[in-house]
């Protein structure tokens, strides 16, 4: 590729990121005016100016400003973090296993984080958290299902992918069946409905104290995937290409098992369990730029971001008044687009079509 070609690359990438970016402060508007109770763009930005410069609305005001600046903002904010920070974890998940299967929950996380939900709602374990008991109980579950995975994946020879992926995906199926007993047994016989709507992922009670935590976390993920992006690269050529390369393989996959676990974990107490995202959206990312990992580092999460914004609004939407889970829109929106677009021909993960 000659320099030129490279140069048109680059300004393309940041074109696209440069729309992406603006798309996105265009969505959190509409996400945040639009409602039950619908407000003016206009009155929205001023409301959200009044927020963040402290500045006095008349008393009449009082009831939107509230909606505008201490539940609608928050929450379609957090959908933009969320879907940022799945998009770049479901890039190390796939780096770490060279696998395109791979997403952020392929480590039995969100197996783990369930049943620390299921065991709030049926037993109220962890209660002293208040309103955090469930987010609390979720990040323990979700870390002690990594332990277990990374302990029972390792070997002397350092963390196989395909023992990662195997040990992950049976314990899944064992925390699975673990959150089932507990609501089958529940005395009150209301904990299934909730511990559904949960994993399905929802982000009904997202607030504003969660999100400093959610954002640097994120910030802190695509940061790190940013700097070590040609090293990821490497990486995708196998252990071997990787030693001669002067990576160390084996280094490389620990700190990303890490990284994915905190981020995993964090997002997964806050918003549920939402798939398809950290899977889907890396690949759409390759189809559009190719399979560098730098350039898909900063895009994927800019393409998870709004795509998890208009996800979160339609789930508001869909069936009023009723809520439905980001799970279930995410797959419906999702799945035939992501079908259309692998079927193009020349898309290529890991050398095989």
């Amino acid at each position: 590729m000659t320099h030129s070609s490279l140069r048109t690359n680059h300004r393309c990438r940041v074109l696209l990121a440069c729309g992406l970016g603006a798309f996105l402060v265009l969505s959190l508007l509409l996400a945040i005016s639009w409602g039950a109770a619908s407000i003016p763009l206009g009155r929205t930005a001023t409301y959200l100016w009044s927020a963040v410069t402290g500045g006095a609305i008349s008393s009449s005001d009082v009831t939107e400003y509230t909606v505008v600046a201490e539940i609608r903002t928050p929450r379609a904010v957090m959908a933009a973090v969320v879907g940022a920070g799945l998009s770049a974890l479901g890039i190390a998940a796939q780096a770490m296993v060279r696998n395109p299967l791979a997403d952020p929950f392929i480590l039995g996380i969100s197996s783990g984080a369930s049943v620390g939900a299921s065991a709030v709602v049926s037993w109220g374990i962890l209660s002293s958290f208040g309103v955090y008991a469930l987010s609390a109980a979720a990040f323990v579950g979700a870390l002690i299902a990594s332990v277990l995975v990374y302990a029972l994946s390792r070997s002397s020879g350092g963390i196989a992918p395909v023992r990662l992926i195997l040990t992950g995906v049976v314990l899944s199926f064992g925390f699975q069946a673990l959150m089932s007993a507990i609501v089958f047994f529940d005395a009150k016989g209301d904990a299934a409905r909730t511990v559904m709507f949960w994993m399905l992922g929802s982000l009904g009670g997202a607030s504003w104290a969660q999100l400093p935590l959610a954002g640097a976390v994120t910030l802190g993920v695509i940061a790190y995937l940013w700097y070590r992006a040609p090293d990821l690269d490497v990486l995708s050529m196998g252990d071997g290409s990787s030693a001669s390369l002067g990576v160390d393989p084996e280094a490389l996959r620990r700190r990303l098992f890490l990284l994915t676990v905190i981020g995993t974990a964090t997002l997964v107490s806050v918003a549920g369990t939402i798939g398809f995202v950290g899977l889907v959206i890396p690949h759409l990312t390759r189809i559009v730029l190719g399979p560098a990992h730098r350039p898909a580092t900063v895009l994927a999460p800019l393409f998870g971001a709004v795509f998890m914004v208009w996800v979160d609004l339609l789930s508001r939407f869909a069936v009023p008044p009723r809520e439905l889970p980001l799970g279930v829109m995410t797959a419906l929106i999702g799945v035939p687009v992501f079908v259309l677009l692998i079927r193009r021909r020349g898309y290529v993960f890991g050398g095989a079509r």
